[in-house]
């Protein structure tokens, strides 16, 4: 049996129809949202009755135990609460009226960033995260930044964007004001920005005021003081 289940979450990582969620506030998040858990598996000296009455009451969880070595090689980095689970990954797309801004990621290059942006995107209340290039948004890496957020709403990976109104986020632009319910936020990488393309095609150009001397911000720091900017005006 715990050799199966080390299998099955070894295959899941390559499998594009399934997402590994480490810990027990992504797998909460997702039952939350809806997500449809294939297995759920724990520590055996993990107590989930606890943790859902202490964190989470509305949720219950009926997991299959192993012990400690086992659940070591279940993922990469264990988590402390000793819950993992795989679930399936839902099919999504961009939503095609928006009632509140959408977040771009212009070819992200860390997941783990991603992931932080999924999470503040889900609590500002965007419509969803997209992203361009060759980095899957829904990898363990992402899944575990964004606590299993990726399930409250659409995380899809795009070739090419040609929705508006696109705001880009770029050092010579106005402070953000008035940013349109139904806009594209499009955020580039911390070294190099938005790619010239990109910006060509941006209906605007915000910028968030910075201290002199300081060049840049993190990614999901970035798109939180921009969402909550919209979210506050």
């Amino acid at each position: 049996m715990q050799a199966q289940l080390i299998e099955a979450f070894r295959r899941a990582r390559r499998d594009e129809g399934l997402v590994v969620l480490e810990g027990f506030h992504a797998v909460k998040h997702a039952v939350r949202f809806g997500a449809e858990l294939v297995r759920v598996v724990a520590r055996e000296d993990a107590d989930l009755d606890a943790l859902s009455a202490r964190l989470a009451p509305d949720v219950v969880l009926d997991a299959d135990r192993v012990d400690g070595d086992g659940f070591a090689r279940l993922v990469p980095v264990p988590p402390r609460t000793g819950v993992v689970a795989l679930a399936r990954r839902p099919a999504q797309a961009v939503p095609a009226v928006r009632s509140s801004p959408a977040v771009l990621l212009e070819d992200p290059r860390d997941l783990s960033n991603v992931g932080a942006c999924v999470r503040v995107a889900a609590a500002a209340g965007a419509s969803a995260v997209l992203t361009t290039g060759a980095k899957d948004p829904w990898s363990p890496e992402a899944l575990r930044g964004s606590a299993g957020l990726h399930f409250a709403l659409p995380v899809v990976r795009l070739d090419d964007i040609d929705a508006r109104p696109l705001l880009a986020l770029d050092p010579e632009g106005e402070p953000p004001s008035a940013i349109p319910d139904d806009a594209i936020l499009a955020f580039g990488t911390e070294r190099d920005g938005l790619s010239d393309a990109l910006l060509a095609r941006a209906d605007a150009r915000i910028a968030l005021p910075m201290r002199d001397g300081v060049s840049s911000l993190n990614l999901a720091t970035a798109v939180s003081a921009v969402l909550y900017a919209w979210r506050l005006a």
